[in-house]
């Protein structure tokens, strides 16, 4: 596959609700009856996300015309300090055909990338922690644990329990050290 993430365009950001949406199945497979309305419900559009103050990355595979494969999400925060944070709002890779081959690693690379340039220092998210492709695929890639996460990221975690996300199991926010004095 010759895969390239690049910033989305206009006219892909109809593709971006559906390529989330792919991504329910495993999880209701996964948690079966204890999955929650939250993460089994319609995606936002493509034009909300772009409409958020981050980056919205696509990945493009020139063999599948029908348009991204993948996505990557990224929100530019304010941390209480008025510090700029950089956090992973959203990973998905349209599913079936397109998962365990690289799409998401990819995703995750450029974001880093992205947010590097944009000046942050680190890249944070929130995740379940067991789930396979989720706390166990972000930690390969350099994300460790933040156990006493800052209140901005709190009270994401506090939405997510509201949202009744904990009771799927154990989540945790991530984060990753970017490494500005070189490009990694």
């Amino acid at each position: 596959m010759t895969l390239s993430v690049r910033p989305a365009r206009p006219s892909e950001l109809r593709h971006l609700a559906a390529i989330e949406d792919s991504g329910a199945a495993p999880f209701a497979d996964w948690f079966g009856e204890a999955a929650v309305p939250a993460l089994l419900a319609p995606a936002p559009s493509g034009t909300s996300r772009d409409a958020a103050d981050g980056a919205l990355l696509v990945a493009v595979d020139p063999a599948y015309a029908e348009g991204p494969v993948g996505f990557a999400h990224l929100l530019w925060l304010a941390a209480d300090d008025g510090a700029p944070t950089a956090h992973l709002e959203q990973l998905s890779v349209r599913l079936p055909e397109h998962g365990r081959r690289g799409v998401g690693t990819a995703l995750v690379h450029a974001a880093c990338e992205e947010a590097r340039w944009a000046g942050h220092d680190s890249l944070t998210l929130c995740t379940y922690r067991d789930v396979p492709w989720n706390g166990p695929f972000y930690r390969r890639l350099g994300f460790s644990e933040d156990p006493a996460p800052p209140p901005h990221l709190a009270r994401i975690r506090r939405h997510e329990q509201d949202l009744g996300l904990d009771r799927c199991g154990a989540r945790e926010v991530l984060r990753r050290h970017l490494d500005r004095s070189s490009r990694a």
